[in-house]
């Protein structure tokens, strides 16, 4: 169970027990692989925690970008939190249909622009149903809420900044991808990508950071998983994943344990893996 904390984790209980503040708003970040078989939207029209509005990871992006959901212009966000209802002075819950997965993807991106009342909720909506609270299908009564974007450079980086990391050794870089897809052992799941990881990154799968509930692990446990793939934590993080999704789970776990010199590759294997002239490592 989490140990509750509105910045970064919060439990199911916590969040029941919040749920009808006039302050709080609750998203749905639900977002799936194509060969994971699910549609995020469909789900959530289906069934949502009471509430909740629906936040489209692709939709709320930099459509002027060829890379799957880049970070979205300031004015794109402004607009579609607005349009949410979504403000300053806001507390905001995010969860996710998987468990732990996409959820924290929306929460690094709150945080990059300058929003820290905000959190993931643990174990996300199968642990919310699990624990015996109550789902809806009704749209939420939205109303606009004004909301001031103050971007933070520091939460993310781009393909020149990560490949000077590579170089120099001066930072973590951290693969959130499974162990086959960073050794380069199989294909990666979108056409056109080489196989293998960065030069010098260290393979964290995302799974390793959680309990079989879906659950994030506690804060000692994270501690070990970051000490057992060698991660030398004095240091400051780059995440990265196949698209910058789970690469965010990197992050909050970092997070939860005190480290707060981390970034996110927005590019990720999407963008490295494309371009021939960057370098290509395989194997551990």
């Amino acid at each position: 169970m989490a140990t509750d904390d509105p910045k970064t984790l919060v439990s199911t209980d916590w969040l029941a027990a919040h749920l009808n503040d006039p302050d709080l708003r609750v998203l749905d970040a639900s977002w799936y692989l194509p060969d994971m078989g699910r549609d995020g939207k469909a789900e959530y029209a289906k069934a949502h925690i009471p509430g909740a509005r629906y936040f489209d990871i692709d939709e709320i992006s930099d459509h002027r970008s060829s890379l799957p959901h880049m970070v979205p212009p300031t004015e794109k966000f402004i607009s579609r939190m607005r349009a949410m209802g979504v403000g300053d002075g806001h507390q905001v819950v995010v969860y996710d249909g998987a468990g732990l997965f996409s959820a924290p993807r929306v929460w690094w991106l709150l945080r990059l622009m300058g929003k820290t009342d905000v959190a993931v909720l643990d174990g996300g909506l199968p642990k919310w149903v699990a624990d015996g609270h109550p789902t809806e299908d009704l749209p939420p009564v939205m109303r606009d809420r004004h909301i001031t974007v103050t971007f933070q450079n520091h939460l993310v980086r781009d393909v020149t900044q990560v490949a000077a990391a590579s170089k120099l050794m001066d930072h973590e870089i951290l693969d959130a991808r499974g162990p086959a897809r960073f050794r380069g052992e199989v294909p990666e799941p979108r056409a056109g990508l080489r196989s293998g990881h960065i030069p010098n990154a260290k393979n964290v799968h995302y799974a390793t950071l959680m309990n079989e509930d879906g659950t994030m692990r506690d804060p000692d446990a994270l501690r070990d998983v970051f000490a057992a793939a060698g991660v030398d934590l004095a240091k400051p993080v780059i995440s990265s994943c196949g698209s910058g999704v789970t690469a965010a789970i990197i992050d909050l776990a970092l997070e939860r344990i005190g480290h707060d010199r981390h970034a996110v590759y927005d590019g990720s294997w999407s963008e490295w893996g494309m371009y021939g002239d960057l370098k290509v490592e395989t194997g551990e």
